[in-house]
């Protein structure tokens, strides 16, 4: 009697269990369920879209110089090595100025041989011009004296122009950084000859690593929203838990083709480091942040629906589905702006509605 009392108590908890499981379902996410439809309640919120994107840190303009030389000669001594930092202006590489020094020479002594024939030919000319008007000389032999004069002190400038050249030229032979930087690249070795008949032969390469950028490729589906002035964060593979901040400079007019696929490169500038070193070509993980949009109805983007160009979603009434037409915006983390034809409270329907015709 005492089994059986047992078994009737235990057939009665199983049918209560089943009773409850009927009339009170489980939903998953949070989600509410009238009936057999799986709902979610129209919300008002703050919508922050953004526009993720890969790019790429370069140097800016002039950030990246080639330094080279002007002249030609054997490389005397090199006083740097690559990933030394430099000053603008520190001496780099020094060439074998004998020749220049020379030709300095030389052109000093033109300089001097011009001066003392100008200082001669303007003496004769005063004499000339004291014989002159004592009528002792004729008109012609003083015209030939101030002509030997004016020929003299233009030969005197061009001489002081080619010594003031050769001196120039001799400077040329000590190579100067032109900006601050790290040595990147060097391409050439004391006891080399360098040539600069048709081009300046490099150097060094130098680069600023104070003065970077990003070169962020946006897809053509996302680039009519970026605009300069918005603020941008990215991230590198080699500081993964730091977030640097940046803002949108520039677009550039011009799309880039990579394998069939057309985007648009954005400028944005690095805010701060935060004391980390970022090295060019490095990739970046680029998150621009659009228009901050509050106060917005939305939907999940999962319950939008769409026939014949048309977005839709169905709302549960009265326990019955029903279609609403809207209009929609952006979405941002798997939510979508609902422009028009949904209000906030409104029970949106998430599962399968299946309407008999």
């Amino acid at each position: 009697m005492k089994k059986f009392f047992i078994l009737l108590v235990i057939i009665g908890l199983v049918i209560l269990v089943l009773y409850l499981t009927k009339t009170y379902p489980f939903s998953d996410g949070g989600e509410k369920k009238d009936s057999e439809y799986q709902t979610v309640t129209a919300e008002r919120m703050d919508i922050s879209p953004r526009v993720m994107c890969l790019g790429e840190i370069q140097p800016m303009v002039g950030a990246e110089v080639k330094v080279g030389s002007r002249v030609s000669g054997i490389v005397k001594t090199l006083n740097v090595g690559i990933g030394d930092y430099v000053e603008k202006g520190q001496l780099i590489a020094e060439l074998d100025d004998t020749e220049l020094k020379v030709r300095t020479a030389q052109n000093l002594a033109s300089l001097e041989k011009a001066r003392a024939d100008m200082e001669y030919a303007e003496t004769n000319l005063d004499r000339q011009k004291n014989l002159f008007e004592k009528n002792f000389i004729s008109k012609q032999a003083l015209d030939q004296a101030q002509n030997s004069y004016n020929v003299a002190v233009a030969q005197l400038k061009q001489a002081q122009a080619n010594y003031e050249s050769a001196k120039i030229q001799q400077s040329y032979a000590k190579i100067y950084a032109t900006i601050s930087g790290v040595i990147a690249s060097v391409s050439t070795q004391e006891g080399e000859t360098v040539a600069a008949s048709l081009s300046a032969p490099t150097f060094v390469n130098i680069i600023d690593f104070d003065r970077l950028e990003i070169e962020a490729y946006i897809d053509e589906t996302d680039i009519g929203r970026v605009s300069p002035g918005l603020e941008a964060s990215f991230t590198v593979d080699t500081y993964p838990a730091v977030e640097f901040g940046g803002e949108v400079k520039a677009i550039y007019p011009k799309a880039e083709i990579r394998d069939n696929v057309v985007n648009y490169i954005a400028l944005i500038s690095i805010k701060d480091m935060q004391g980390r070193i970022l090295r060019p070509e490095m990739t970046t993980n680029v998150t621009i942040y659009l228009e901050r949009l509050p106060d917005s109805v939305v939907a999940p983007s999962r319950s939008l629906r769409r026939e014949k160009g048309q977005w839709f979603v169905w709302v549960l009434e009265n326990g019955k589905p029903v279609r609403k037409n809207v209009e929609i915006g952006i979405v941002d983390d798997g939510n979508t702006q609902i422009k028009s034809g949904l209000k906030a409270g409104e029970k949106i329907i998430t599962s399968d509605v299946n309407i008999e015709a």
